[in-house]
């Protein structure tokens, strides 16, 4: 994604209509300009903050009411940045794959969205979202009638428990683990439990039931109240076991949704097709107004904006899936009224941006407070679709999730958002670092590789040798995601998969879940964290969880100190003249993809 790792998040805040939201500008040389409205946006997008709702069989029933205006026919160019790093549902844990995921994908829950950007979870290969008993331990599914996949093979509960099992697989690494995690275990330990379908074993009845063909059962030793949430991830969209390649799905899956791949150039092309086996009776969220998508690739921000603003040929046809208006084309974006008014969305998005420390590397506190003070954060969110583009974030945790505190700010943000660089280099020399050499890893796009300047200039004017290293975008998440990396310092961008801190902390700051692929980017193992973790996770009453996680956050970055928080993003998005029934979606954070039409 042109954000990466914005991990695909179910963010509950209001959809924004095109040109709907103002998003202040602030000029880029003052550094304490944005302060005052910035805490203004941040309660702004606390306000918004809505609880999902949960919809019943009637809700789940299709087809999709029509968009206004909406036409059939034509194909959609969209300008892609990098390939997506991974196609298997279960590998899938980026904003990109989720927006590729809603048009080939389907899974037992979805989220259905008004116009005013209200979640409701709903059923989409299941009749409803979910019927509870046994006190929210037990959670029953019954598979609607009549569904298929891309190849016309029916689809049973079979495939469901092959789409669970398969997930406990070696070679399933990158996708979310909270499924498995509740069903068999915290942390790593899972997988201890069950070694996956390859030993031609299933999980037993008291975890996962499939009584009938129609009928997936999963029992839980807990309570699990945001299974119907969790289930509209991508992670756990179906992999029929029929045409399940294990490895090799990855680069050729099969489709149940409204389109399916008909041709795929890794790192260049792909090309979706209508799937003539989706039957929109069965499909209460999704369309299928056009004939298919052509996905160009290796196309930057930068690149992207000039193409669309310019508007000529097949550029009126296009959109962009996670790209943003780059910083280099804001004022002439915002400069044309016409576009701003009918070819633009805006939004605040989930995610916080935080520079990790490899804790396995830079053991000293002190560093990395130091580090933490030094950061430039204006600057750096700035050169990612300026004032646009996000805003300084004083904490781990985004303003759109529950419990976030603005007056929480350990490094001083409000007051230094350019960084404190005398209190910094205090640190550096009490703890005797100057000269010490640190590995900067950051993507390789236009955006990353000015943050890296800005950072590393940053951290060598208080005494650090800075060896900044580049990488491959299309693989950045592969390779931060190692345990032994090699690096010292790099950015990811998080936000919650649902409206809770259970979505944050666990994945990023248990250390008892650190293994290649994991989401615990800095290897903090820390025993206070871990055992709050598994603590808060019990509590049943939201308020009472809420505010312990609330709690932990504030431990992790004043006694620990794993990442610093850099950014919150916000998303600016502008399309073809030609493209119509855009949307903010505050389920994605991007386009809603599934309305898209050619208005000619």
């Amino acid at each position: 994604m042109s954000i990466l790792r914005n991990r695909t998040a179910t963010a509950a805040i209001v959809a924004v209509a095109a040109g709907a939201l103002t998003l202040t500008a602030c000029g880029g040389g003052d550094s304490d300009s944005s302060s005052k409205d910035n805490s203004k946006q941040k309660e702004d997008a606390k306000s918004q903050s809505k609880p999902v709702q949960i919809g019943d069989a009637q809700a789940s029933t299709g087809p999709a009411p029509d968009v206004e205006g909406a036409k059939s026919g034509g194909v959609a160019t969209v300008y892609q940045a990098t390939d997506f790093s991974h196609l298997d549902p279960g590998q899938i844990y980026v904003s990109d794959g989720k927006l590729l995921s809603r048009l080939i994908f389907r899974g037992l829950t979805q989220y259905d969205e008004d116009e005013n950007g209200n979640l409701t979870v709903v059923g989409d290969l299941a009749t409803d979202a979910g019927k509870e008993s046994d006190g929210g331990k037990t959670w029953t599914y019954t598979l609607k009638d009549n569904l298929k996949d891309e190849n016309g093979n029916p689809i049973n509960s079979a495939d469901f428990r092959n789409t669970v099992e398969r997930l406990y697989s070696n070679y399933i690494t990158d996708g979310p683990t909270f499924l498995q995690q509740w069903l068999s275990g915290d942390g790593t330990t899972y997988r201890d439990a069950y070694q996956g379908p390859d030993k031609g074993k299933h999980l037993p009845d008291d975890v996962l039931e499939t009584p009938d063909d129609k009928t997936i059962v999963f029992h839980f030793d807990t309570p699990r109240p945001d299974l119907p949430q969790m289930l509209t991830m991508p992670g756990y969209q179906l992999v029929p076991e029929e045409t399940d390649t294990k490895e090799k799905y990855d680069s050729a899956p099969v489709s149940v949704g409204p389109y399916k791949i008909s041709d795929f150039k890794p790192g260049k092309s792909m090309t979706l097709v209508k799937n003539t086996q989706w039957d929109p009776k069965s499909d209460s969220v999704r369309h299928q107004y056009l004939d298919g998508f052509n996905i160009s690739m290796n196309h930057d921000d930068e690149d992207q904006t000039k193409t669309l603003l310019a508007d000529q040929g097949e550029a009126k046809n296009a959109m962009m899936f996670t790209g943003q208006v780059a910083t280099t084309q804001l004022q002439k974006v915002v400069g044309d009224k016409q576009a701003m008014e009918n070819r633009t969305i805006q939004g605040y998005a989930p995610y916080v941006w935080q520079l990790n420390f490899n804790m396995d590397r830079i053991k000293d506190k002190k560093l990395r407070d130091a580090i933490s003070l030094a950061l430039p954060s204006d600057a750096v969110f700035k050169a990612d679709g300026g004032a646009y583009g996000g805003e300084v974030a004083n904490s781990l945790m985004s303003p759109t999730t529950p419990g976030y505190d603005e007056k929480f700010d350990p490094f001083n943000r409000e007051k230094k958002p350019n960084g404190d660089v005398e209190a910094a280099k205090k640190l550096i020399k009490e703890g005797g670092f100057e000269g010490k050499s640190l590995v900067y890893a950051y993507a390789n796009t236009p955006e990353r590789q000015q943050q890296a300047v800005l950072i590393s200039t940053a951290l060598e004017k208080i005494g650090l040798d800075i060896q900044k290293k580049e990488i491959d975008s299309a693989t950045w998440y592969e390779q931060v995601g190692k345990v032994k990396n090699g690096y010292d310092l790099y950015m990811t961008g998080w936000g919650q998969d649902w409206p809770s801190a259970s979505t944050v902390f666990p994945p990023v700051y248990d250390g008892t879940q650190i293994q290649d692929g994991a989401s615990n980017y800095s290897h903090i193992n820390d025993d206070h964290v871990n055992s709050e973790i598994k603590r808060i996770q019990k509590i049943t009453d939201t308020d009472e969880a809420t505010k312990a996680w609330a709690e932990l956050n504030e431990y992790i970055s004043k006694e620990v100190n794993p990442a610093a928080p850099i950014y919150y993003t916000k998303v600016f998005q502008i399309f073809g003249s030609n493209i119509g029934g855009i949307r903010y979606s505050s389920d994605s954070s991007y386009v809603d993809v599934t309305r898209v039409f050619l208005k000619k």
